[in-house]
């Protein structure tokens, strides 16, 4: 997959919620740009256009004139922001709004992998009823300057323009992918996504990832080996084995210089003495060894 850059907007008045700070709304104890954040995680460049805030990572910041002006004039703030940034802008550019709560970096990798196969000007998801959304898309950075320019030299401005008028003469591949296109526009789909990153199958890997957000930690570790060694100790050993065991695993990794291949070979021999003190207590008193 080529470098690509990325536009965030974050600037909306959210005013299905009563005006809150949508951005900074929590779900599944990250900040839901934090989240768009990760997803593109990726990019050479990353440009939130909204009033500047603490985030999970660095970005550049921008805004459009005046300030809540419409998506298509944070676009172009957006743009801008980008050519300014140090380094040739990427020929791709992933576009998204911050209120996608199950967005993940696997999307957005489909997105720039369907138009790098294509020879058209972007690529874009469809929510469940098939409509599409302009702002889960990866674009040519090319069309993007264009489509932006036309516009202002047919309206003279872009405050206030549909994004509609934006995509009507682009070609786009369509993608469906009716979770990470999820957005919250109402507290009652704040709801809906909080009580789903807590369904079995999903909640732990969305405990990890917003833990090692919240510690700063970029491991990518096999969970299964962990589980595995905190059952056996838990049950080779005693219950309050299990927390204790997994700490001091990582503790050891981090001794050894850290990375996915010290935490595995840290599990495997903690694993290995719970098995074996397993087998000592079921062992019976004229057994040998």
């Amino acid at each position: 997959m080529n470098a690509y850059d990325a536009i965030v907007l974050a600037g909306g008045g959210a005013r299905r919620l009563g005006g809150a700070d949508k951005p900074g709304v929590r779900v599944g104890g990250r900040a839901l740009l934090d989240r768009v954040l990760h997803a593109c995680a990726g990019a050479r460049a990353t440009v939130v256009v909204a009033e500047p805030r603490r985030t999970a990572r660095p970005v550049v910041w921008a805004r459009e004139e005046p300030p809540g002006g419409g998506p298509l004039a944070a676009l172009e703030a957006g743009v801008r922001a980008l050519e300014a940034a140090p380094g040739p802008v990427a020929e791709s550019v992933v576009v998204l709004s911050a209120d996608l709560p199950f967005l993940g970096d696997h999307t957005v990798r489909g997105l720039l992998e369907a138009l790098e196969g294509d020879t058209g000007d972007g690529a874009l998801l469809a929510d469940a009823d098939g409509r599409d959304q302009p702002l889960v898309a990866a674009y040519r950075y090319a069309a993007l300057r264009r489509v932006l320019g036309e516009l202002k030299a047919e309206h003279g401005d872009l405050t206030g323009l549909p994004l509609r008028l934006f995509t009507r003469n682009l070609r786009l591949t369509r993608i469906t992918d009716p979770v990470a296109s999820f957005d919250c526009d109402t507290w009652d789909d704040i709801a809906a996504a909080r009580s789903r990153i807590r369904e079995h199958g999903r909640v732990l890997d969305e405990w990890i990832t917003a833990a090692k957000n919240e510690l700063g930690i970029e491991l990518d570790v096999d969970t299964g080996v962990l589980l595995d060694l905190a059952r056996d100790a838990a049950h080779g050993v005693a219950r309050p084995a299990a927390p204790l065991t997994t700490f001091l695993v990582g503790y050891a990794a981090a001794q050894a210089g850290g990375g996915p291949e010290a935490v595995a070979a840290a599990a495997a021999k903690a694993a290995e003495l719970a098995n074996r003190w397993a087998q000592e207590a079921e062992a019976k008193p004229d057994d040998a060894g």
